[in-house]
């Protein structure tokens, strides 16, 4: 199975596309989460959960997801875990709120949401 990365981080896009095909998107980190779901419905299937790492949604702006590049018939755990994610993540953002990062700290959230995704291709 070939992967297919959805991304708001410039720096996984900058590392990743031209080995695999990637989705750069200039979007929030919830809305990294429906287009990954809008994709399922398409057929894709998820390869890495949407909420890993032990970062919570409203700690970090990037979230790099990676799904079947293949598209088949819809595969129903893959939508499960999406709009169970889509749920979580809006709890946090919405009654926690998104905090406001330095260009410093933006940084390093890219290199850790780097390092994630990295991790899952090398397995």
């Amino acid at each position: 199975m070939t992967e297919y990365i959805i991304t708001n981080n410039p720096l996984v896009h900058k590392r990743y596309n031209e080995k695999f095909k990637v989705d750069y998107l200039k979007i929030s980190y919830i809305e990294v989460l429906e287009y990954v779901r809008d994709k399922i419905h398409l057929g894709h299937k998820l390869l890495t959960h949407p909420l890993s790492g032990s970062i919570k949604p409203n700690e970090t702006p990037y979230k790099s997801v990676i799904i079947s590049k293949e598209t088949n018939t819809l595969d129903i755990e893959s939508l499960m875990v999406i709009e169970d994610s889509i749920v979580t993540a809006d709890k946090f953002i919405n009654k926690i709120g998104n905090r406001k990062y330095d260009e410093n700290s933006l940084e390093d959230f890219k290199v850790v949401d780097l390092s994630l995704i990295g991790n899952c291709i090398k397995k």
